[in-house]
């Protein structure tokens, strides 16, 4: 898929240290009649932090250093999100939720491109393109798959996927639940690209010591070389020592060629924001390389790319023209959708992606 002297460390300290943790406030409310909305789920996308809203519609969620999405989600109303970062940490914010408009039942439509079927003739596909195919994929079960629907549309030659209810995920190999509140799946087989939309929550499974030191070391494993890891990376400019490399893909008659970086941080014009505690970056060139060198692509991977790379694993991130990318601390990306990403980092799906808040 084509979709960072003594006393003065002391201070320092003292500093990163009361900037870990910031909280955010606010209510949730009815936006037609302002009355508040209790037990509204509020979640911090792609964390497994979560709260709900009080008897009287408020909320108070505690987030460490970095932005977020915060999800904003009841039954029968549409989903409403808001970014956040420590900047927000002293409002209040008031969110309203719109009542989702009232729907024929389905025994009166039906739509025409449904595939009554869908989960045994697409089921397998879906997993592979939404889950993924690696040795974590394999540990991966969805639980309730009876919420898929499945569309397909010859004239169009499109497999659209929907679901009434989060879809959740079990992972078993990095220890999580995955509550994925899909908006819609699309396979277009004209460019064979797929492309998803949602709102991911994390919960970690239980498990005794045993168990959860094995989750630590997969989700260890998980983490090197991941799209996480590189942007986490870049803000830290530690490239280098984390064994990334980044090159820019030009192409040259009709022939792509990597030109190899003197001065990274200058070539994607690096900039940091003390004040905001953000970095952002705006490349040279439109298609950045990007070379994870300390682990070489998956087996299957490359029996699927038999012309990538063998010994380290390459990805490339396309930017639109004149397009920023904004990177907090934590690796967040304000404005992901105008970057596309091609390469090993498409390949790895949602069993080996790890929420915002995974800490090595």
């Amino acid at each position: 898929m084509r979709l960072l002297i003594s006393f003065i460390f002391s201070a320092l300290l003292f500093t990163a240290n009361a900037q870990t943790v910031y909280s955010i406030s606010g209510s949730v409310v009815n936006n037609t009649t302002g009355l508040p909305m209790p037990l509204t789920s509020v979640f911090a996308q792609n964390t497994t932090i979560g709260t709900v809203t009080d008897s009287d519609g408020k909320f108070t969620i505690n987030l460490p250093a970095g932005g977020f999405d915060l999800v904003f989600s009841f039954t029968g109303y549409k989903t409403e999100t808001r970014r956040v970062s420590a900047a927000e940490a002293n409002e209040k914010l008031e969110i309203k939720l719109q009542e989702k408009e009232k729907e024929l039942e389905t025994v009166s439509v039906v739509s025409t491109n449904e595939v009554m079927n869908g989960m045994e003739k697409y089921g397998s596909f879906f997993k592979e393109e939404f889950i993924g195919k690696t040795e974590n994929a394999k540990n991966c079960t969805i639980e309730n798959p009876e919420v898929l629907h499945f569309f397909f549309s010859k004239r169009k030659n499109r497999l659209k996927i929907t679901a009434t209810e989060q879809l959740i995920i079990k992972n078993n190999a990095l220890g999580y639940v995955l509550k994925y509140a899909l908006d819609s799946f699309t396979h277009e087989y004209k460019t064979e690209v797929s492309t998803f939309t949602g709102f991911p929550f994390y919960e970690n499974l239980p498990g005794d010591s045993t168990q959860t030191e094995n989750w630590k070391q997969a989700r260890d494993l998980a983490y090197k070389g991941s799209t996480l890891h590189f942007m986490r990376s870049l803000y830290n400019k530690t490239l280098k020592e984390e064994k990334f490399d980044v090159q820019f893909i030009v192409n040259v008659l009709g022939k792509e060629e990597a030109i190899k970086l003197t001065d990274i941080y200058t070539s994607i014009d690096y900039s940091k924001d003390d004040s905001t505690q953000t970095v952002e970056i705006l490349p040279n060139q439109p298609n950045v390389g990007v070379l994870y060198m300390a682990a070489k692509p998956n087996a299957t991977y490359l029996s699927e790319n038999k012309n990538e790379p063998k010994n380290f694993r390459f990805s490339i991130l396309a930017f639109k023209p004149s397009e920023t990318l904004v990177i907090e601390q934590n690796g967040y990306c304000y404005d992901q959708n105008d970057i596309a990403i091609s390469g090993y980092w498409s390949w790895e799906k949602i069993a080996d992606q790890l929420p915002y808040d995974y800490k090595q």
